[in-house]
């Protein structure tokens, strides 16, 4: 039986996550899951990987506790980041491509909608 991260937020299902009043800002728990040099490295070796990992798969590549890699890859969960699929005993982990795609698009566009205009040279 596979289960998937079934504690995600609607924000993290893809709907806009908004902040400040300004559609398309993420929240600061989202912005601060990408501030640990650690989990951005865990990260990268997911998206190297191509292939949802086990915690201990991860774990071999990190010269940090086991527990300490389950710990950031939590943290990269709650917020949506990866996905979650356990199989039987074990959790396997993965990059949710599609929802930070259109997370840092919905940002980029955020930002340049409120860009002031350019000022022409006389």
């Amino acid at each position: 039986m596979t289960q998937i991260n079934k504690h995600l937020k609607k924000e993290q299902k893809g709907e806009d996550r908004g902040c400040c009043g300004i559609p398309g800002i993420p929240g600061p728990r989202f912005l601060k899951a990408f501030s640990d040099s650690t989990r951005l490295r865990i990260l990268a070796h997911l998206v190297e990987a191509k292939v949802p990992q086990m915690v201990s798969e991860i774990a071999k590549n990190f010269p940090i506790d086991v527990s300490v890699v389950s710990r950031h890859l939590a943290i990269l969960r709650d917020e949506g980041i990866l996905l979650a699929e356990k199989q039987g005993k074990e959790v396997y982990y993965s990059v949710r491509y599609e929802f930070l795609s259109s997370i840092f698009r919905g940002f980029a566009s955020a930002i340049e909608s409120r860009c002031p205009p350019k000022e022409k040279n006389g």
